[in-house]
């Protein structure tokens, strides 16, 4: 394993591993010698409602919470999907130019595939944007130069992925906008197509429940679904015209609760010759919500301490920080219910020691939600028991989530945020890493001595902008978004099964709220109002996952 020097100095050179293997994974995990095996599950499956079973057998709940793929770029043709990518007709899956004419083929990979020019085991990678071209108008396997399938230790480029261009590429349902509304041209209607042979991921779902109908709770980003995640509602900045935040505020072609943006009068003809240009693609809708990235109000935040100012706080008076947020959240309801909880940040420590967010190994400020949150700012017990860090690397020596879970002190409800580049972001992280990094991680967790009372959630914030074909279900203004993947694994999980409930990020707030007899969240509560007014079926809590013996 490597050490968290080697995470650090070389995050763009993970490990080659084409084929998991899970029996290496566990001679890693037993070599150590702090880990003894879990004890096997004795206890007698209690009689009764759903919610009694729940509550005798449920006693830890993990949600490992990765980055930006959509479901088919990582599982198109997972078998036994409800929609498996292979069996969709080509029709549809046509992409729709600006003015809403079918392209004839697709754009140009804008900027190129990968992130910078890369080496893996002597060989170099360098695929500019006019190395991948003149592609059918459709979904395609990510290949080289050579045609070969794309490595996934590779970090190929980020693509576009926010909040108005989400539903703009959704279109009603449709999918057909990907193309027209990214920054990455045909980039984004890629898929892997070695990842049965090659990721950790695909096994780990054949042994416990993939979940094929789970969607982003929210459109656009991570920062918005880093905060669905927690709370299940879009923060507020209803001052910001007041503020210099109002140069933030995005232009809406449909009124203050739009959902397209203003195309810009210099907007080129054609997606195909060059990428979509708008009045203004702020952070802040009209009528005062920040639903793109914004900086914490507190560090670490991208945002420095004002001069002479408070340094663990971010500069209040820039426009890019967002005011500490006031309303509820589900650490929030666990804490007033006495229910032990924390949020693992993986390099948050390191982050802090930096003062500024810090270049390696890539933490993300707004991938940590609660330091949105004036419950929890610096000074405060709510942030020192329950915003931990999540330490470095693969080892429980250097990562204390693994190290409290070998020790069996994981408190009920865990958050686990891996560091940057162990996320599988595009742009910074690569795949295999990542992929790696959560097979470890779960290895880890099924030797606990808590594994027996165990629901982990492996699942992902977004779609980072990759195409995929499911329409998501009419929701309310804020989403849900695109279709992502979740596993759900657990001694209770249906083994080798693919679970075609509809779920989104919320769902999980559900399971925890419905294990603890937490109160409803109002933004889980508005969601279903939204549902109920359609007579549609909302999002369920995840229990169909699960099957009590």
């Amino acid at each position: 394993m490597p050490d968290s020097k080697d995470q650090l100095d070389h995050p763009a050179q993970p490990s080659r591993r084409r084929l998991f293997q899970a029996a290496a994974a566990v001679s890693a995990v037993g070599a150590l010698p702090a880990l003894a095996a879990a004890p096997k599950q004795t206890a007698k499956i209690v009689k009764g409602s759903l919610d009694q079973k729940l509550k005798a057998h449920v006693q830890n709940v993990v949600v490992i919470y990765l980055e930006n793929r959509s479901f088919n770029n990582l599982f198109a043709n997972y078998p036994g999907l409800a929609s498996p990518l292979k069996d969709v007709p080509a029709e549809q899956c046509l992409q729709r130019d600006y003015d809403g004419s079918i392209l004839p083929k697709l754009p140009k990979v804008w900027g190129g595939t990968l992130a910078a020019p890369q080496e893996i085991a002597g060989k170099r990678y360098a695929l500019d944007e006019n190395a991948v071209q003149d592609l059918p108008n459709g979904p395609f396997e990510l290949k080289d130069a050579n045609g070969k399938p794309l490595p996934e230790a590779l970090i190929t480029r980020d693509l576009r992925h926010r909040f108005y261009e989400n539903q703009m590429q959704i279109n009603g349902g449709k999918n057909d906008g990907f193309v027209a509304w990214t920054d990455a041209g045909g980039l984004v209607m890629g898929h892997y197509g070695q990842t049965e042979k090659n990721l950790g991921l695909w096994q780990i779902a054949r042994q416990y429940t993939l979940c094929d109908n789970f969607f982003m709770a929210a459109f656009g980003g991570s920062y918005l679904n880093h905060q669905f995640l927690i709370s299940g509602r879009t923060p507020e900045y209803f001052n910001a015209k007041d503020t210099k935040a109002k140069k933030k505020i995005a232009v809406t072609a449909d009124g203050p609760t739009g959902s397209r943006l203003a195309i810009a009068p210099d907007n080129p003809k054609s997606a195909l010759d060059a990428k979509a240009k708008f009045v203004n693609d702020g952070a802040i809708t009209p009528d005062g919500y920040a639903v793109n990235t914004m900086s914490p109000p507190y560090q670490p935040s991208y945002v420095r301490p004002a001069p002479g100012g408070d340094p663990r706080f971010a500069d209040p008076d820039d426009a890019n920080t967002l005011p500490p947020q006031t309303y509820d959240t589900i650490g929030d309801l666990l804490s007033k219910k006495g229910v032990s909880w924390a949020w693992y940040g993986g390099a948050w420590q390191a982050a802090l020691d930096d003062k500024g967010g810090g270049a390696k190994p890539n933490f993300q400020t707004h991938h940590q939600p609660f330091n949105y949150f004036k419950n929890f700012e610096p000074g405060t017990r709510a942030r020192e028991e329950h915003l931990r860090d999540g330490g470095l690397g693969d080892s429980p020596i250097s990562n204390k989530f693994l190290a409290d879970a070998v020790a069996g002190k994981l408190p009920a409800v865990s958050f686990y945020k891996p560091q940057g580049n162990l996320n599988l972001h595009a742009g910074y992280s690569d795949i295999e890493s990542g992929d790696q990094h959560i097979v470890n991680v779960l290895e880890h967790l099924k030797h606990s001595p808590q594994w027996e009372n165990m629901v982990v959630v492996v699942t992902f914030d977004e779609n980072g902008g990759w195409w995929d074909h499911v329409a998501p279900p009419q929701g309310d203004r804020w989403g849900p978004g695109s279709r992502i993947p979740a596993i759900v694994v657990s001694p209770f999980a249906k083994k080798g099964a693919v679970d075609h409930s509809y779920y989104d990020t919320t769902s999980i707030l559900r399971f925890i709220t419905r294990r603890w007899d937490l109160p409803l969240l109002e933004g889980l509560a508005l969601r279903n109002e939204a549902f109920a007014a359609r007579k549609a079926q909302g999002p369920g809590d995840l229990t169909g996952a699960l099957s009590f013996r």
